[in-house]
C-alpha cells in the first residue's frame, strides 16, 4: 500500500520504494575502494550471466584521476557514469582544471536524493564507489540510493561485502603508507572473502582501477591481473569457501572430545562398581582384605584424575582450536 509511490510515507516514516533500490545494491556483486597518501584503488568482482556470455563491466573511467565501482543495476550506473563524464568535461572546458572530487560526489548525492522527492522518476538502483586523486590528494567517497554520500578511508557495498569490510577496518591503519603493489594486494584480500561458495577470485572475474600522484588512470584484469593473483595464491589467501573446511575440522574435534568424556565417565562408572562389588563381598575377611580394599580404592581415585586431566586438555584444544 505504501510502497506504490516513492513520494508516499509509511506509518513508521519510511520511503518503501527507497529502501527497496537500497536493498538492490546489496545484491549486486561486490565492489571495494580504499586509499593510501599516494594513491586510490578500486576493487570489484564482476559477473556473468551466463558460461557463454562475457563478464560485466564494474569499473567505469570518469576522468584521467577519477574510477567508480559500481553494486547494483548497471544500466543505472551507466546513466550516471555518462552525466559524471559530462560534468567532468563541462568543468574543465569553463575552468581548464580536472574537476574536484568533493564537489562530483556531493552533485551525484542530490541528483540521487531528487528522484526521491518526485513522483515521476523513480530512485537509481546502484551504489558507487568513487576513488581519485586530485589536488586535495587521494579520496574515497561512497553514495547510495537515498541520496546519502560519504569520505572514507575505505568502503566496500555489494553481496558479501561484510567480509571485505570486516578486512578493511582491521587493516586500515596500516593503508597509509603502502605503494601502489601493495594497496592493490590489499584490495584483492579483501575481495576474496566476497567471492561465493567454493569459488575464487581469477584474472576472469577480478578488476581492479588505480589513480594517484602523477598516475593516470589504470585499470588491471586479466592477464595484468594474473601476477597479484599468483603472489595472492603464494600468501595461501586464494580460497573463497575456506571457512566451511575449518567449520567441519572444529566439528570433528568436538565430537572426538564427546566420545573421550563418554568414554572416561564409562571407565570410571566400572571401576565404582568393582569396588562395591568387592566391598561386599569382603564380610569380615580381615586385615588383608581391607588393605587391597584400600588399594582399589586408591587406584580408582588416581583413574579419575587422569581422566579428568585428559579431559580439561581435549577442552582447552577445541578452545584453541
Amino acid at each position: 500500500m505504501y510502497d506504490t509511490d516513492v513520494t508516499v510515507w509509511s506509518p513508521e516514516g519510511r520511503l518503501l520504494q527507497v529502501e527497496y533500490a537500497m536493498e538492490s545494491v546489496k545484491q549486486g556483486s561486490a565492489c571495494i575502494a580504499l586509499r593510501s597518501d599516494s594513491h586510490s584503488v578500486i576493487g570489484a568482482l564482476k559477473r556473468s550471466v551466463s558460461e557463454l556470455s562475457s563478464h560485466q563491466q564494474k569499473i567505469l573511467e570518469i576522468d584521467d584521476h577519477i574510477a567508480v565501482g559500481i553494486a547494483g543495476l548497471t544500466a543505472d550506473a551507466r546513466t550516471l557514469a555518462k552525466w559524471m563524464r559530462n560534468e567532468c568535461l563541462n568543468h574543465k572546458y569553463v575552468y581548464g582544471a580536472a574537476m574536484p572530487t568533493g564537489r562530483l560526489a556531493t552533485d551525484l548525492a542530490d541528483r540521487h536524493q531528487r528522484t526521491t522527492q518526485t513522483y515521476v522518476r523513480r530512485p537509481y538502483g546502484v551504489g558507487l564507489l568513487l576513488a581519485s586523486f586530485d589536488k586535495n590528494g587521494p579520496h574515497v567517497y561512497q553514495t547510495c540510493p537515498s541520496g546519502n554520500v560519504h569520505e572514507c578511508y575505505a568502503a566496500a557495498i555489494g553481496a558479501r561485502s561484510q567480509s571485505g569490510r570486516t578486512y578493511l577496518e582491521k587493516h586500515h591503519g596500516t593503508f597509509p603508507g603502502c605503494g601502489r603493489d601493495e594497496l592493490i594486494m590489499h584490495a584483492l584480500r579483501a575481495l576474496v572473502g566476497c567471492v561465493s561458495g567454493d569459488g575464487e577470485l581469477t584474472k576472469e572475474n577480478g578488476s581492479v582501477a588505480v589513480v594517484g600522484r602523477d598516475h593516470k588512470y589504470e585499470l588491471i584484469e586479466g592477464e595484468e591481473l594474473k601476477p597479484y593473483l599468483d603472489r595472492l595464491e603464494l600468501e595461501g589467501g586464494n580460497a573463497g569457501g575456506g571457512g566451511d573446511d575449518e567449520e567441519e575440522e572444529g566439528k570433528d574435534d568436538e565430537e572426538d572430545a564427546m566420545e573421550s568424556e563418554r568414554g572416561c565417565m564409562m571407565g570410571m562408572t566400572d571401576t565404582v562398581d568393582e569396588i562395591d562389588s568387592g566391598g561386599g563381598n569382603a564380610g569380615g575377611g580381615g586385615d588383608d582384605e581391607e588393605e587391597e580394599g584400600k588399594d582399589d580404592e586408591e587406584d580408582a581415585m588416581e583413574s579419575e584424575r587422569g581422566c579428568m586431566m585428559g579431559m580439561t586438555d581435549t577442552v582447552d584444544e577445541i578452545d584453541s582450536g
